[in-house]
């Protein structure tokens, strides 16, 4: 029997990186914090590190904004944060149809349209987004760093680490491959995957962290079995190497990716890799299916 359509899907497939005049700060409803979630975007410019082929960041469209102006992204966050506390968000047509199980704040998450570590002044900048998350007296409001994990080695990024530490974060690391072979093939990147894995490492030997994978069909063709084997085995290598990972969020595409080649997987092979993660690894994993596979 097919699994019943949720009517937030569609709420799930937008993920605008605007929101009236903000330049910085955007309020989306994310299936994966089960919530709003206010993205902080770092790199307007639209520049990025990776280049994968899922994205779905518009790289075609001349971005408007080209650095970082720290004072306009603080008072927006500022106001974004007053307009969700006070219910006003879902005043807007974009939100009114939110379901009253999503209108909570999850949290603020350093996302955007490229590698928000990247970011010259990293950590001063996170710093100064908890402090008013601090202001808001929300303790209880993650702030989440969605990262493709390429720049944990570096002394400005780990300091921006163990501010999101200090301040009820969480990192969730992106690893979507188990060869370098596929990972060249999806990330496109000149990058190996080994520094990919040894900076999961290092950052998950000094908190837990979560990885999120995405898995696709390129050409109408899933990941082989070898492929996922391969993922396994590189999650083993992290926890054997003393990194601790809280959970794996498997998903699939659930908006317009920058190659018409990828396509979602159907929710029973995004079950199946879950299944496959938890009995090769003992890790706790989830599903998020796509909007196409209707999960």
């Amino acid at each position: 029997m097919d699994k019943p359509v949720d009517p937030a899907l569609a709420l799930f497939g937008r993920h605008p990186r605007s929101f009236e005049e903000n330049r910085f700060v955007y309020p989306v409803v994310s299936r994966r914090s089960g919530g709003v979630s206010i993205g902080v975007n770092l790199n307007p410019d639209k520049i990025c590190n990776f280049d994968c082929i899922y994205c779905q960041v518009d790289r075609v469209r001349e971005s408007q904004v080209r650095f970082v102006g720290q004072e306009q992204l603080l008072t927006e966050l500022d106001q974004m944060l007053t307009l969700v506390a006070s219910g006003e968000l879902f005043e807007h047509p974009r939100f009114r149809d939110t379901p009253q199980r999503l209108r909570r704040l999850n949290d603020i998450a350093f996302s955007g349209d490229g590698e928000p570590t990247t970011y010259t002044d990293f950590d001063t900048l996170v710093e100064a987004c908890a402090a008013i998350k601090r202001q808001h007296g929300l303790h209880d409001v993650k702030m989440v760093l969605i990262t493709n994990a390429s720049m944990f080695h570096k002394p400005v990024v780990e300091r921006g680490l163990s501010i999101f530490d200090a301040n009820g974060g969480e990192i969730w690391a992106k690893l979507e491959a188990g060869t370098d072979e596929y990972f060249h093939l999806v990330d496109r990147t000149s990058m190996p995957l080994k520094r990919i894995v040894d900076n999961i490492t290092l950052a998950a030997k000094k908190r837990p962290v979560v990885i999120q994978s995405l898995f696709m069909r390129i050409e109408d063709v899933p990941p082989s079995p070898a492929e996922l084997s391969a993922f396994c085995d590189r999650l083993n290598e992290i926890t054997a190497r003393g990194g601790k990972i809280r959970l794996v969020q498997i998903y699939t595409v659930a908006r317009k990716p920058a190659e018409a080649t990828v396509t979602p997987l159907a929710d029973a092979e995004v079950d199946a890799i879950v299944e496959l993660v938890r009995s090769r690894t003992g890790l706790t994993a989830e599903a998020f299916y796509g909007a196409a596979a209707g999960g």
